[in-house]
Formats: structure tokens, C-alpha cells, sequence
């Protein structure tokens, strides 16, 4: 696949793909459907970023393209239950961090829903609770994730790191 350069010179089309397989489980061991993804994304000779939440994938557009075929059947054998998908183009300007993290938006919306509310309204206790559900559930290894936790929650982040450091009660 090729586009045209700004300069009308045909160039070679690089892609980048996040993927997320779900469910998530707390620290220790990734779970076996995102690990058979990653290596169905590194057989198809991907260059693989393989993070907690999420992996990240580049490459040429007809290699990520035919690729991602080969990374969702692998997900979904080894026990994937959803596989979320975002492609970009490698050259395109990256998107504002919070909508990169289309995982730790979900994460919140399921810690939501599991507590009965916004986060914003629960009591001490509640937003105590949410942290180490956050936590447990590898949130905080994402890059500025305290800061997004801490928005959704109405407190700052050193509120949010007190909550890590303290024992659950």
C-alpha cells in the first residue's frame, strides 16, 4: 500500500495498531490470550510493544493489516472475551493521552459500574476502594494514569498516591 508524499511522491504506507484483550486480571502474569496475541503479532514480524493494559503494533500497512487477522484468532482461541482495536496511520499526529488509553477509560466505566456510581461521588472509603481496584487491575503501570484515576475520582494525584500507599483497611 502506498500513499502520496506532500511532495506527489509515492511512499510505502507504515501503520501502528493498539490492541486490547480482555478480561484484565491483576498483577503477576499476563493472561494467556494476551500473550498468544503478541506472539501472533511478532510471527507476522510486527515490531511489538507489549505493555499491561494494551500492545502496540507497527509496521507496513500490508503487514499490520494482515497481521491483526492472525493477532484477534489467536486472542479470541487462547480466551479473549473482546479484543478493542484502534489503527493510525505511524505519521499521523498522536491523539490527546487520555483518548490513547481507550483501556483505562474502560477500566474506569467497569469500576463504576462494579461500585454503583461515579467515582466523584463516592465517599472516602469508596474512592479508597476504587484505588485499589485500579491497582490490582495493573491501571497505574499506564503513563499519567494517576492523573486520569485522580480526575475521575475529584481528588488530586497526591490523594491518589496516599490511597496506594495506604493499607486497605
Amino acid at each position: 500500500m502506498e500513499r502520496l508524499s506532500s511532495t506527489g511522491y509515492a511512499r510505502p504506507v507504515e501503520l501502528e495498531a493498539e490492541f486490547t484483550s480482555e478480561p484484565f486480571q491483576g498483577e503477576g502474569e499476563p493472561p494467556e490470550h494476551a500473550v498468544r496475541a503478541r506472539e501472533a503479532a511478532e510471527k507476522a514480524g510486527l515490531t511489538t510493544n507489549f505493555g499491561p493494559l494494551g500492545t502496540t503494533v507497527s509496521g507496513s500497512a500490508d503487514a499490520v493489516l494482515s497481521g491483526l487477522a492472525d493477532i484477534a484468532r489467536a486472542a479470541i482461541e487462547a480466551g479473549a472475551t473482546r479484543l478493542t482495536l484502534q489503527v493510525r496511520l505511524a505519521d499521523a499526529p498522536a491523539a490527546h493521552p487520555v483518548e490513547l488509553n481507550s483501556a483505562l477509560d474502560r477500566l474506569i466505566a467497569d469500576v463504576e459500574r462494579e461500585l454503583g456510581g461515579k467515582l466523584a461521588g463516592l465517599d472516602r472509603a469508596g474512592k479508597q476502594h476504587a484505588v485499589r481496584l485500579f491497582k490490582e487491575r495493573g491501571a497505574f503501570t499506564l503513563r499519567k494514569s494517576v492523573a486520569t484515576v485522580a480526575e475521575a475520582l475529584g481528588v488530586t494525584r497526591f490523594t491518589v498516591y496516599n490511597y496506594l500507599n495506604r493499607e486497605p483497611e
